[in-house]
């Protein structure tokens, strides 16, 4: 019994990781707004913005989220965020996840 919960759960969590997958091409389209801070290849021309190349996906999509959702603050990027869907937000995780680090701004 505890073996068919266990792969129930761990199905569970991976359809919801697959179900959470966004488009990377999509995703790159959509970017063009957020390059003026973050850079074309995700990292950014300025120190003050973080870049995101290759960062993690949960918190790509969690620091969008926040920011989408009023949980975190900032001028420039809580006004980007506010129209912002889920799958907007997929998209974007999955394109920035994908960027190599580089060492200088492209």
């Amino acid at each position: 019994m505890m073996k068919i919960i266990g792969s129930l759960v761990t199905g569970l969590v991976l359809f919801g990781q697959v179900a959470q997958a966004g488009d990377l091409e999509t995703g790159r389209k959509k970017s063009a707004t957020c390059a003026a801070c973050h850079g074309a290849v995700g990292i950014s021309p300025n120190t003050a913005w973080p870049n995101l190349a290759n960062q993690q996906l949960a918190y790509l999509v969690k620091q969008m989220k926040a920011f989408r959702d009023g949980e975190r603050s900032d001028p420039w990027m809580s006004p980007m965020a506010k129209p912002l869907s889920d799958e907007d937000i997929a998209d974007l995780a999955a394109f920035y996840n994908s960027l190599p680090i580089r060492d200088e701004y492209q």
